[in-house]
């Protein structure tokens, strides 16, 4: 049997293990977490290295990718350091493969409601979900992209991808080299939310982006909107369900109740493609299709 472990530096109440089959292939999905400790994580790939078949890069990303460039994030790549047999993703493949059918996914099972709603959508964190981003402007959304809000705490808002573009090519060389803690909520500081930049969230139709992100400043007063996300956890769907979310998507599949990140998804499509390397875009994609691989939606209110 194939195993793909995600070694995240998110919360351990998240740890997930399931076993599936893909491609006629069975599959040991698992998820560990060590509450923001980077060295910990560390330590965990060593004794892993070798003895699975892929590695996921969870509550982290090695990189931005923006407009086909890449950027390192510096303070990550330690984390990795011990990591010399065994494949290793973090998402950013089905980042801009997978997650691109969410646009045209709810357009064919939404359209009605977001006509009469307005077609504004609320992307959190742009730059970590380039692929998304670019497939909502493509598909004639209003766009708030709220980087400047979610990364570094400043309000103000972000209202074309070229203007995403532009704040890329100016910050990421600069925040690549910040601890990642002060750009992303790790350990504990996954389960705080502290509403903010509620007009935002109102205004939009879809807000969309890393679950953490949506979660962390969400006001409680989230009636008729469509969420965009992944990694939920069924206290997560609850929690959405409770602020009146109307309709949940996850861009990756919901496996025993639980939708995994994408890099969690990335390590399992290469283990079970055998070719002990990180795959193309093109090979993903090929591997999506052999799947049908789509968004799930689940209407909560």
């Amino acid at each position: 049997m194939k195993r793909a472990v995600s070694i995240s530096i998110g919360s351990s109440k998240r740890n997930k293990a399931v076993e599936v089959t893909l491609l006629g292939e069975q599959i040991s999905i698992e998820r560990i977490g060590t509450d923001g400790d980077m060295e910990a994580a560390a330590l965990k790939y060593k004794e892993l290295d070798g003895t699975v078949d892929a590695f996921g890069v969870g509550g982290a990303d090695l990189g931005a990718l923006v407009d086909g460039k890449f950027f390192p994030f510096h303070s990550v790549q330690p984390m990795v350091r011990y990591v010399k047999k065994t494949p290793l993703v973090d998402g950013g493949g089905l980042k801009n493969t997978l997650e691109n059918k969410a646009p045209a996914f709810l357009d064919a099972k939404l359209s009605d409601y977001i006509k009469e709603r307005g077609r504004k959508v609320f992307v959190t964190l742009g730059v970590d979900r380039w692929g998304l981003s670019k497939s909502f402007t493509e598909a004639g959304y209003e766009i708030v992209f709220g980087d400047l809000m979610f990364a570094l705490g400043i309000p103000i808002a972000i209202k074309s991808l070229n203007g995403l573009r532009t704040l890329a090519k100016l910050m990421i060389p600069i925040v690549t080299r910040f601890p990642f803690e002060w750009l992303y909520p790790t350990g504990e500081k996954q389960d705080v939310r502290t509403p903010k930049y509620e007009k935002y969230y109102q205004w939009a139709t879809v807000i969309a982006g890393d679950c953490h992100y949506v979660k962390k400043h969400m006001p409680d007063n989230m009636q008729g909107k469509i969420i965009v996300t992944n990694t939920t956890t069924p206290e997560d769907v609850e929690l959405f369900r409770k602020c009146g979310v109307k309709y949940l998507v996850t861009t990756t599949p919901v496996l025993d109740g639980r939708s995994f990140g994408t890099n969690m998804m990335e390590a399992a499509l290469v283990a079970i493609s055998g070719k002990n390397r990180p795959l193309t875009w093109d090979e993903y994609s090929e591997l999506l299709g052999k799947l049908g691989f789509e968004p799930q939606l689940q209407e909560l209110n």
